[in-house]
């Protein structure tokens, strides 16, 4: 049941490119998430972007980092960030990941 919305209630089909990093620590890391030609984004859409919400059976992850990116004046693509702050926040969005690749078909490539 994992899934990503930029508005609410509508799902994202698009499959996003995600690069993460994390502190030595482990006490704080990123994801930046970058989705090409986005559902979001289409001429049919008419939703505002409200951010990036990732929803599972554990509930939801948001973030409010988002920003489109234009090729010629047209809508090409979104990128979002989504900042985690301590270890249990780290383990949580990886938990959503888990699930949402398994839904998406997702694989993991390490730098």
């Amino acid at each position: 049941m994992a899934k990503i919305q930029f508005s609410r209630g509508i799902d994202e089909d698009a499959v996003p490119e995600v690069r993460l990093t994390r502190s030595k620590s482990g006490d704080q890391g990123t994801a930046t998430f970058v989705f090409e030609n986005p559902k979001a984004l289409s001429s049919t859409s008419n939703q505002e972007i409200t951010g990036m919400y990732m929803i599972d059976e554990e509930g939801e992850l948001l973030t409010r980092e988002v920003k489109a990116k234009f090729i010629n004046g047209q809508p090409a693509g979104l990128e979002a960030l989504y900042i985690m702050k301590s270890a249990a926040e780290w383990e949580r969005f990886m938990r959503f990941m888990e699930r949402y690749s398994e839904v998406k078909g997702l694989g993991l490539s390490k730098a």
